[in-house]
């Protein structure tokens, strides 16, 4: 093939990635001789398309996978897709809305019937839009949660866990949400902090004259109310307990009681117990067997239990009810109050604690191994401070409720006889009772969480239950890529169901990363309207420079922003490489290229050849470490600056030579140091480095199944490099003193060089005046050889002298700096005269008179330089 002149993704992008499928590059086999490295895909759901999350995501995984696929691993990317119970269940609702139906008009069959075709019709466009992103998984094994396999794994893992004791149904607080109408579990649930108030209503005692305040900020709830709880050690209300209060709307009696639940020193120490509406009131309400009334229905009105307010709106209700305690005299005061409230993590309805049946997994003996194995080491997180956040929320977790009330998702594999009541628990569809042997078996109508199954995910895409060749030899898995956000959702839920159900972990290593920001640091959204196809990206820029500019730079952990500008350095990164790298294939095509180990290397050489081998040593071990952004930098330095603006600057003096030996030679170093350097850029930038590489000398096959570089301490030159560094310092510096003197870069100066090694300066006076912009060097004791002012420079090499007059036009220099004084004075004076203007003082914001102080402060400093340089002269 020829390279294109110049860079264009879109020539080369598709055609590639389809030769790589063609040729099975992507494919993991359960090879022997092979070390494996895994990694599952975070499944991305079915509902919408890819965003710049997935797009990081994806891109650390598949510089992992890459780059331990050339290492030697069989390394398996392995992907597939989420089925998203909610939120699919919410988009085929809207969609169903736009035609005039319901759920109920379609039917449960009709429904699932267009569920499924919504998951063919978006689950192949996400994996085509992957396949953009240049993502090597091995789509042979893409796995969907409701495929045959994983629905297998979820049913397995139900029964076990029921036979076990550690699923169960019971009446229970839950998040519920009106919006979606189904349960959440605690990690569905976003809290925000919203402004309100705390309701002080008055309970009176009854038969007597005196009454308890309490306060509430969900008053529509107290209908629901069944005691007012003290604590026991208040003195205030000891002789209370016991006796009955009177339910203001209601007439309901109801107990005081003492639970050490309730804080004294919190409002009024008296704390109205709602059991069916609030958790903790849930527990006071089983520790002092109190009636369980809910007063709302699923969908946020309020019910028959809420008597003349049934049929409202739960907070139209909350109005009427404040009104309706005004009037009665209840109503004490209202106070102002900011609290967090849940809201749904999806359609971001306000969430309602509420008690309902619902299936429940016991969490305290699954979360005490999982804890374990992260205490020791089993499991790393990095960064190190996630295992904390792990930590924190482990302990403190709660029963984990599984039941959803939708139709899109695993139906629960519960069946209840309706001839005997006998509830059935089975892995495969009951033909009839096993009890009474009848045959009218009615399965529970809810749906599992979809957490449940993508917990499951690292083993049933393996072949679980199954003990499948891929599941002896890809499980554990190795890394676990995902963003912070979800390390409840998701990582938690995979290490104790990894360990429950395989006794092993699920992986070694959680690589946590963070949220990709817009340029203002703001979280991307619908509503802010300010979120990015990458997919347009690609097409306006190619995947490479998208890829590379959402890891360069970027530390585990932490979130990083989007702008337009990183894409646009990272486009100008792969015009350089792509310009560097013709210039090479342009002069080796025709010619035979020696191995660097048969030929002569310069000190330029020893020096390039050195830079490349601590290049591989760093890349190697950052990328080991998962420090990805500090190995993309490193990469980049190497090519732009090394490579590129050193190296083959200073090697064309021996490719335009007639030296035939250095031209081969410096040929043979060309083309190893650019092999390796594409290499080890190709899990970055796997397009534009296949594309060059195929375009290499003496090599064959592709990039991505070549052995990625390892470390040759026999070419690290380290005595030679930092030698050769010298002579750079030497060109570097007498660049720095024509550019401080005005001196255009393109003239010719004559270097007086004093040193001790005239020998190594001679051997590289080529280097030195091409890439200094010299004309000759002259060798001497001091400046005073000259005979005219000179700028000087010290180096660790030779001190380097250049007649003054030799940079510039002295007559021209001095007017142009007496001209610039002018102007400077000037300056100053406008800038003084300001500061002494009484009227300007007194009427100009503090931060306009800081900002003259500033100028004037700046003129007089220039000032100083200007006249110093004109003394020079």
């Amino acid at each position: 093939m020829e390279m294109q002149k110049t860079y264009n993704p879109k020539d080369f992008e598709a055609r590639l990635y389809e030769e790589w499928e063609k040729n099975n590059y992507f494919r993991a086999e359960a090879d022997p001789s092979k070390i494996p490295f895994t990694i599952v895909i975070p499944p991305p759901n079915i509902t919408g398309q890819l965003h710049l999350g997935h797009a990081l995501d994806n891109t650390i995984i598949d510089i992992l996978i890459r780059f331990k696929r050339m290492q030697g691993y069989s390394a398996l990317y392995l992907p597939g897709c989420d089925h998203a119970s909610i939120a699919t269940e919410v988009k085929i609702v809207e969609q169903m809305k736009k035609e005039g139906l319901t759920k109920n008009d379609v039917g449960r069959e009709g429904f699932l019937e267009r569920a499924w075709g919504w998951k063919e019709q978006y689950g192949g466009r996400i994996v085509e839009q992957l396949k953009k992103m240049g993502v090597s998984c091995d789509w042979s094994r893409l796995a969907f949660t409701m495929d045959d396999n994983c629905s297998r794994a979820v049913r397995e893992v139900f029964v076990n866990l029921y036979e076990k004791g550690l699923i169960y149904r019971g009446d229970r607080i839950i998040n519920w949400c009106p919006g979606c109408k189904t349960a959440l579990s605690d990690a569905e649930v976003e809290y925000t902090e919203d402004e309100s108030f705390f309701w002080h209503l008055k309970y009176p005692v009854k038969g007597e004259n005196r009454s308890i305040t309490v306060a509430t900020t969900r008053p529509e709830t107290m209908l629901g109310d069944t005691a007012v709880a003290v604590n026991p050690a208040d003195k205030r209300y000891e002789d209370l307990v016991g006796k009955t209060l009177v339910l203001p709307l209601v007439g309901r009696e109801i107990p005081v009681v003492a639970d050490d639940y309730v804080d004294m020193e919190f409002g009024s120490g008296a704390v109205k117990i709602t059991p069916a509406h609030d958790p903790n009131d849930f527990e006071v309400g089983l520790r002092h067997d109190l009636e369980v009334i809910r007063v709302m229905n699923d969908d946020g009105t309020m019910n028959a239990a809420a008597g003349k307010y049934e049929g409202l709106d739960r907070f139209i209700a909350r109005e009427k009810i404040v009104e309706d305690l005004k009037a009665c005299g209840a109503l004490v005061k209202i106070e102002p109050h900011a609290h967090n409230v849940g809201h749904c993590y999806r359609c971001k309805s306000t969430v309602e604690p509420i008690v309902s049946k619902q299936w429940f997994v016991k969490m305290e003996p699954l979360a005490k191994p999982a804890l374990d194995a992260v205490a020791r080491n089993k499991i790393k997180f990095t960064p190190e401070r996630f295992t904390k956040v792990y930590n924190n929320w482990m302990e403190g977790i709660k029963d984990w409720c599984i039941s959803r009330q939708l139709w899109w998702g695993h139906r629960i594999p519960v069946w209840y006889c309706q001839d005997c009541g006998e509830t059935v628990v089975s892995k495969t569809d009951p033909d009839c009772c096993p009890h009474c042997k009848g045959h009218d078996l009615k399965q529970d109508e809810d749906v599992l969480d979809t957490w449940f199954s993508s917990a499951l995910w690292p083993f049933s895409t393996l072949g679980y239950p199954d003990k499948s060749e891929d599941l002896k030899y890809f499980y554990p898995t190795d890394v676990l890529s995902c963003g912070y956000d979800i390390i409840f959702f998701w990582v938690a839920r995979m290490i104790f169901s990894g360990l429950e159900h395989m006794k092993k972990v699920p992986f070694r290593d959680v690589l946590m990363h963070g949220i990709v920001r817009d340029e203002q640091g703001r979280k991307m959204s619908k509503s802010l309207g300010n979120g990015i196809d990458p997919l347009l990206v690609i097409d306006e820029y190619g995947a490479d420079s998208l890829r590379f500019s959402l890891i360069n730079g970027v530390s585990p952990g932490n979130d990083t922003r989007y702008s337009r500008s990183k894409v646009e350095a990272s486009r100008n990164f792969m015009n350089k490489i792509w310009n560097a790298s013709r210039f090479v294939i342009m002069n080796a095509e025709g010619r035979t290229i020696p191995d660097i180990q048969d030929v002569k290397l310069s000190a330029a050489d020893k020096w390039i050849v050195s830079r490349l081998e601590s290049c591989v040593k760093e890349v190697t071990l950052n990328l080991q470490k998962f420090e990805l952004g500090i190995a993309a930098g490193i990469l980049y330095d190497f090519m732009w600056s090394d490579f590129c603006d050193w190296y083959i600057e200073l090697c064309k003096s021996a490719l335009y030579g007639d030296d035939e030996a250095k031209k081969s030679a410096t040929l043979g170093v060309l083309c190893f140091v650019l092999e390796n350097a594409l290499k080890l850029l190709h899990p970055y930038i796997p397009y534009i480095t296949e594309e060059i590489y195929q375009n290499l000398p003496n090599v064959s096959g592709s990039i991505m199944v070549s052995e990625f570089p390892r470390y040759n301490s026999k070419l690290a030159y380290k005595k030679e490099a930092k030698a050769f560094e010298r002579v750079m310092e030497v060109i570097r510096v007498v660049r720095n003193m024509k550019a401080s003197v005005g001196c255009p870069a393109a003239k010719k100066v004559k270097l007086f060089v004093s040193t001790s090694n005239k020998a190594y300066v001679n051997a590289n006076t080529t280097s030195i005046l091409k890439l200094a912009g010299a004309s000759e060097i002259v060798f001497c004791d001091n400046g005073a050889c000259i005979g005219e002012k000179t700028v000087s420079q010290v180096t660790e090499l030779c001190t380097v002298y250049i007649a003054l007059g030799d940079m510039v036009d002295l007559e021209k220099e001095r007017a142009r700096l007496q001209g610039e004084l002018e102007r400077v004075v000037g300056e100053i004076g406008r800038a003084d005269g300001k500061l002494h203007n009484r009227g300007f003082m007194d009427k100009a914001p503090k931060n306009l008179v800081e900002a003259e102080r500033a100028k004037l402060e700046k003129f007089i400093e220039m000032k100083a330089k200007i006249e110093a340089q004109l003394r020079e002269l």
